[in-house]
């Protein structure tokens, strides 16, 4: 306190209020350790208003980069939109642990996709390959890559123009259900056909 008191005698009267003390902090660490939890809790809030923003990945929301902009998806009766694709024909396959290997169910629907993408020339696809959290990022991301081009080839097997396919890998950046469970990570080990009207960019 004597030291608050020689700052205070340190400035000019009108640059000083009587009926303020001066109160000297407890230990050293004070004054870091309220800064550190500032800091702790905007970094909180910011990460929880990232998990809240559907469109943080540029609208896909949990499924794919293009999905989040409802009237540009059109009408799930209408056999040509978007909305159809991704719910009648369906917009995702799903692998097995550590496979690239389209199983019989998932090349019944990249049958579809094909068939839809030949009825509809004017949409381009980028084909998202995805992994679970299991693993590192490299390899992930390496899996996620080969998922992508696997559905990329069947689809061009089944007469999809490759000029109309690009594939991305987010390895196991983008999961869509968050849990250390099996149930979890069979949503997440999956390759989704994300829909754009007009050329891909």
């Amino acid at each position: 306190m004597v030291a608050a008191a020689k700052m205070m005698t340190a400035f000019p009267k009108r640059w000083q209020n009587d009926n303020v003390t001066a109160i000297e902090p407890k230990t050293t660490m004070e004054k870091p350790m309220k800064l550190r939890n500032k800091v702790i809790l905007t970094v909180a809030v910011l990460a929880l208003a990232a998990c809240t923003n559907p469109n943080r990945f540029g609208g896909g929301g949990a499924g794919g980069i293009g999905a989040g902009n409802a009237g540009a998806l059109g009408s799930v009766s209408d056999p040509t939109s978007i909305a159809y694709f991704q719910q009648t024909v369906g917009d995702r396959v799903l692998f097995v642990v550590d496979q690239s290997t389209l199983t019989a169910e998932a090349r019944d629907v990249l049958t579809l996709q094909a068939r839809w993408m030949l009825s509809n020339a004017e949409y381009t696809a980028v084909i998202e390959g995805h992994a679970d959290e299991q693993g590192t990022r490299d390899y992930n991301l390496a899996l996620g890559a080969r998922r992508a081009n696997a559905v990329q080839e069947f689809l061009v097997s089944q007469g999809v123009s490759n000029a109309l396919l690009k594939t991305v890998t987010y390895g196991k950046e983008r999961p869509i259900a968050i849990c250390s469970d099996e149930t979890c990570y069979t949503q997440n080990r999956r390759a989704v056909t994300v829909l754009a009207a007009g050329g891909i960019s």
